[in-house]
């Protein structure tokens, strides 16, 4: 008899909750509605790399951040100039409603998308495509305490593609005279996210008439006991090789330290590329259509300490 009423209880309960999420907070449970978990913080990180399943979707491999608004979803497909774009929350994508545990997006360029949600944590929730076996997880923030630094170094890849060309604008004093130092523009591409070019024209060279005569592999590590540095490799066709410590000044500039030499270089983003709702960036370059995929990366040691 008691199990009956428990189970009629619950049933009950059920009815009256609807368009909730169930939140967990040390020793008690409460029902929140979804749409308060979802507007409870400004940006939501889209942790591409905890992605698990086999499907896609569209809108949310480009996105670096998600936002939920009154109805309306946002979206940061750039990292270069994040927290400044549509005052943090990116560009206006789409909108979206709830349904009891369901999330419903209506993205402006691909459609419907249907997702249950679950929340994980505090700040944390997992959505899943069940319809095309892709599940995301999101990281909730508020914008004035976003960890902006994590978001360009996690995706450091992407960062540099986000310029249509990096530009020598400072050597350092110090180091040894080498071959990079003729280098005057690099440029990084998401083909197989492993794609480089380098020019030596001049600097101040206009960038759509950039000779682009040098092409290779190009290699980002972790670094052992850091999270605020990584090793580019650059591997020229032609058979050079030269390693980097690489570091992020600001949004717009970069420094490469060349391990070798001991110099270091600052380089200076030129010709943003901003990638709009449907991927597609401005100006048409290479990195047009760019979506993210899981980075696996190796990790070195630190061996030399400036």
């Amino acid at each position: 008899m008691k199990a009956v009423k428990l189970l009629l209880i619950l049933f009950i309960t059920g009815s009256i909750f609807t368009s909730c999420k169930l939140i967990v907070d040390d020793d008690y449970y409460y029902e929140v509605p979804l749409e308060e978990v979802l507007t409870e913080y400004d940006l939501w990180y889209v942790d591409y790399h905890r992605t698990t399943g086999t499907g896609d979707v569209p809108f949310l491999s480009r996105a670096f951040t998600v936002s939920f608004f009154n109805g309306q979803f946002y979206a940061n497909n750039n990292i270069a100039d994040i927290g400044f774009t549509g005052n943090g929350l990116g560009i206006k994508v789409g909108n979206y409603d709830t349904y009891n545990e369901f999330l419903e997006i209506d993205h402006s360029l691909d459609g419907l998308y249907d997702f249950d949600v679950q929340v994980i944590s505090a700040n944390e929730i997992r959505i899943d495509d069940n319809y095309n076996d892709v599940s995301y997880y999101l990281v909730g923030y508020q914008i004035n305490n976003f960890d902006y630094d994590k978001l360009f170094y996690e995706n450091i890849e992407y960062f540099l593609q986000e310029y249509v060309a990096w530009e020598k604008t400072s050597t350092s004093n110090s180091g040894a005279i080498n071959a990079f130092d003729d280098e005057v523009f690099l440029q990084f591409t998401p083909e197989n996210n492993t794609t480089f070019y380098s020019s030596k024209d001049v600097f101040g060279t206009n960038i759509d008439v950039i000779d682009w005569s040098f092409v290779g592999d190009y290699q980002i590590y972790d670094v052992q006991d850091y999270d605020d540095l990584k090793i580019l490799t650059l591997n020229y066709d032609g058979g050079d090789n030269e390693e980097f410590e690489l570091s992020v000044i600001d949004d717009s500039t970069i420094s490469l330290y060349h391990i070798s030499s001991e110099t270091t270089y600052e380089f200076s983003g030129r010709g943003f590329i901003q990638f709009l709702k449907g991927g597609k960036a401005k100006p048409n370059v290479r990195n047009s259509g760019r979506k993210r995929t899981k980075v696996q990366r190796d990790t070195k040691i630190r061996r030399h300490l400036k």
